[in-house]
């Protein structure tokens, strides 16, 4: 349960906390989520992400470079990307380029969900609400610069990261219907890292409900991410395993209605069964060195074989294979 800080990430933290002395600041500085998740499991990780209890990234920047300034030294590039919600950007996000490394300025916020949308109306929030709000508790874990200590506020995340275990803060399906992205996000997380999926967790991520809501409320580009994430990583038989043993595979690779043959009930278990042979053909010792891109397009051609003669009508209604 401890973290190991690298001499490059002490002098980052000492240039926040140097800031807060130096204007005077009554504020917390938590390093988030994925950085905290990954140095616990013992791997190095780039992605700092700043969550700040009292002001919103952007002032926080402001008061960063005067401290540097102070120092006489030189603001590397920053910058503040505003909120965008028809992009999935839902908060503005503050960066800056310290010691060659970006860092990302977000204040602490709770979220309230709409029936028929995924983008939340955001406030501030206490670190227990940011934290139940964040999609998986492995990914809910906070590093306190101030302190130097982890913070566990769902009090369930370093035990799940033990135990290789992926599980939402709040009840699952309430999860998922807030966001249904989440469903995808819990399936790469649990490829990636080799760690199971909650029994009720696949029992709501299953149901008809949130089936209907990751059709309805996400775009295909937000899933298509998500589904290249997957290919790309270490896991991609594990995630579409889980795709298509949890009902979403139709969803999530959905066809037109034009389309002949139509797919087939049993799709989604054939395409694992082509995407796993030709993921063992890449890990066969002797058969030479995929680049990455041509590891990805070998298993999208496999993944994608079985609808090699598939046809649908376009908007034309012009037939294409």
């Amino acid at each position: 349960e401890n973290i190991e800080i690298t001499e490059k990430e002490r002098e980052i933290f000492d240039r926040l906390l140097g800031t807060l002395r130096f204007c005077n600041l009554d504020t917390q500085l938590r390093v988030a989520g994925g950085w905290v998740r990954d140095k616990l499991l013992g791997r190095e990780s780039d992605d700092i992400d700043i969550a700040i209890d009292n002001m919103y990234g952007s002032e926080f920047l402001e008061k960063l470079k005067e401290y540097l300034a102070s120092r006489g030294e030189q603001v590397q590039g920053d910058t503040v990307i505003e909120r965008n919600p028809d992009q999935s950007k839902h908060l503005e996000t503050a960066k800056m380029r310290i010691y060659n490394q970006w860092i990302d300025f977000v204040n602490l916020r709770s979220e309230e969900y709409t029936e028929n949308s995924r983008i939340p109306t955001m406030k501030f929030g206490t670190p227990k609400e940011d934290a139940y709000r964040r999609d998986l508790t492995i990914n809910s874990l906070f590093y306190n610069i101030n302190t130097g200590s982890i913070e566990d506020l769902t009090e369930r995340g370093i035990d799940d990261l033990k135990s290789g275990r992926i599980v939402t803060p709040l009840p699952a399906k309430a999860t998922f219907l807030d966001d249904p992205l989440r469903v995808l996000r819990a399936i790469r997380f649990g490829a990636r890292f080799g760690f199971t999926l909650d029994e009720e967790l696949k029992q709501d991520a299953s149901s008809e409900e949130v089936r209907v809501a990751l059709g309805e409320k996400i775009s295909r580009e937000r899933i298509g991410n998500e589904i290249d994430l997957m290919i790309s990583g270490n896991g991609p038989v594990s995630a579409v395993t889980y795709i298509s043993d949890l009902k979403l595979f139709g969803v999530v690779f959905a066809f037109p209605s034009s389309s002949e043959p139509a797919p087939s009930e049993n799709c989604g278990s054939i395409c694992k069964a082509f995407l796993e042979a030709m993921w063992s053909l890449i890990q066969t010792p002797g058969l030479g060195k995929f680049s990455g891109e041509q590891r990805r397009l070998a298993l999208y051609a496999a993944l994608f074989l079985p609808f090699r003669k598939t046809v649908y009508k376009d908007n034309k209604g012009k037939m294409v294979l």
